[in-house]
């Protein structure tokens, strides 16, 4: 396993927040990955993310929200979580020249990468990929959040747990169709949001993380060989 380097990404504002890469030799792709909304980027979640990926040879850059890197339990706004999207992504073009990029990330992070890419696109990223994706607030099914997709062109993978209480199935299988093949559903019986399973299903978090793994790591190499389609008028 290669060592994570430490680094410090610098905000529009003049902040900066904490980042954590973790490139492997001959990394095959990059993922700008980002924390969710209630636990940071070194959430032992998101440590087995990016590990499980390093070994499947996609490199990643972790990064904090400035409210989580102030150690405040409210979310930024969306203009300023947007705003660290994207020089988090600046950050992985300048630091990984040449190599694929993805974005996206748990929940919170993950919406907030596709309302930025929604507004204007992220430069040099290939496609999203969104680790439950929050559709709507637990217990109050809604697909509102989902309405700004419809203006992302490039692929979207979604990985969602078939007990996510953010996400009702019924609810994302329509916007599945709605977004048409632009996207990607690749469901985890019995997960929940946090990609947790109970003793009965059989299952292990650990599996279910490696399985998540292994889907990015599949569903990145078809976005790279163009395999996925984009909508006319999306990055080539």
């Amino acid at each position: 396993m290669p060592d994570t380097k430490s680094l410090r990404i610098p905000l529009p504002d003049g902040a900066a927040v904490s980042a954590l890469a973790l490139v492997p030799r001959a990394a095959k792709a990059g993922f700008v990955l980002a924390h969710g909304a209630g636990a940071g980027m070194l959430h032992p979640f998101m440590a087995s993310v990016a590990e499980r990926l390093a070994d499947c040879g996609v490199a990643t850059l972790r990064y904090q929200f400035p409210y989580m890197e102030k150690g405040t339990r409210r979310p930024d706004p969306p203009r300023v979580a947007q705003a660290t999207v994207r020089a988090a992504v600046a950050e992985a073009v300048r630091r990984l020249p040449d190599m694929p990029l993805f974005a996206g990330g748990k929940s919170f992070g993950g919406r907030m990468t596709s309302e930025a890419q929604a507004d204007a696109a992220l430069p040099c990223i290939t496609g999203l990929v969104f680790l439950g994706f929050p559709l709507h607030p637990a217990n109050r099914p809604s697909p509102a959040r989902a309405q700004h997709l419809v203006n992302i062109r490039i692929p979207m993978l979604f990985l969602q747990g078939t007990r996510d209480a953010l996400a009702q199935p019924d609810l994302l299988a329509q916007v599945m169709v709605e977004l048409g093949n632009r996207a990607t559903l690749k469901s985890f019986a019995d997960a929940d949001h946090s990609f947790h399973v109970p003793k009965r299903s059989g299952s292990t978090d650990a599996l279910v993380v490696a399985e998540v793994c292994n889907t990015i790591s599949a569903w990145v190499e078809l976005a790279m060989g163009h395999g996925l389609p984009r909508e006319t008028g999306s990055l080539a």
